[in-house]
């Protein structure tokens, strides 16, 4: 019944280490010899990615990389995109004089790094250990980036943050998507970008529909595509609101709970 999987990461396919176990590496390599087609669907940048990309073998068996939360899809088996949406240059400094003050940091993503001014930040540099990526110190932030990218992050203080949030997205209402994907972690996107829209997109692309599609998740932005997918699946240790909206709970990401729902729900 289910023909692709979609997977959201931290939090969902990585324990806690950021590392697929074992033992779920070689359930989603079994389902991917029987056909199934997997998606990495994440808020990460492309390189943050790629890793975990490679190690299963998605290029191999036809994946796809769906990344900064659906800005940006690659075709594994041919390393080219097939959909990509950036950000408008001309919001740039005002991102920039909101989000690189006392209390909050704003960072982006050149030559494969995280890019910010200040990469002494404990945000800052929890993104680069997240996505395993190097960190490069920018003098100046509005010269440096420069170009269309596919989203801006801006990091700090929870509490904060939330007020930040609540003030872009009345500024930018209509106009960019703004929410948190982790509590420190505010994504500035493209109006639109959502994890559930892209996979629309995808399964048009590939002929496909919804209720071939099944997909795990934990956090806020995994809620468009629990609710969408023909089936959703959230971790034990997935925020209320997405355990509320799937339709099955399986274990959480430290006991391969990603690897109990294949088992359960996909036949191989």
């Amino acid at each position: 019944m289910y023909k692709i999987l979609a997977l959201d990461l931290d939090g969902t396919l990585t324990n806690s280490k950021k590392e697929i176990t074992p033992h779920t590496l070689e359930i989603l390599i079994q389902a991917q010899q029987k056909g199934i087609r997997l998606v990495l669907a994440s808020g990460r940048p492309t390189a943050g990615i790629l890793p975990l990309a490679e190690l299963l073998h998605l290029k191999e068996y036809g994946g796809y990389i769906l990344a900064f939360n659906g800005g940006l899809i690659i075709d594994c088996a041919t390393g080219q995109p097939i959909y990509k949406q950036l950000l408008d240059t001309s919001v740039y400094e005002h991102l920039y004089k909101v989000g690189n003050t006392e209390d909050f940091k704003i960072l982006s993503y050149l030559d494969n790094c995280i890019a910010c001014e200040d990469i002494e930040n404990e945000y800052v540099r929890y993104e680069a250990r997240l996505n395993k990526m190097q960190l490069k110190k920018l003098d100046n932030f509005l010269e440096e980036i420069n170009f269309p990218e596919p989203k801006c992050l801006i990091v700090g203080n929870e509490d904060k943050l939330v007020n930040l949030e609540e003030e872009l997205s009345e500024y930018y209402k209509g106009k960019m998507s703004i929410y948190r994907s982790e509590p420190f972690f505010l994504e500035i996107l493209p109006l639109g970008i959502d994890k559930a829209k892209r996979l629309e997109f995808l399964l048009k692309y590939l002929g496909l529909n919804k209720e071939e599609l099944m997909v795990c998740g934990d956090g806020y932005n995994d809620l468009s595509m629990i609710e969408y997918a023909g089936l959703g699946v959230a971790m034990s240790n997935a925020q209320n609101v997405v355990k509320e909206a799937a339709d099955y709970i399986t274990l959480s990401n430290e006991e391969d709970g990603v690897a109990a729902a294949v088992k359960k729900f996909i036949r191989f």
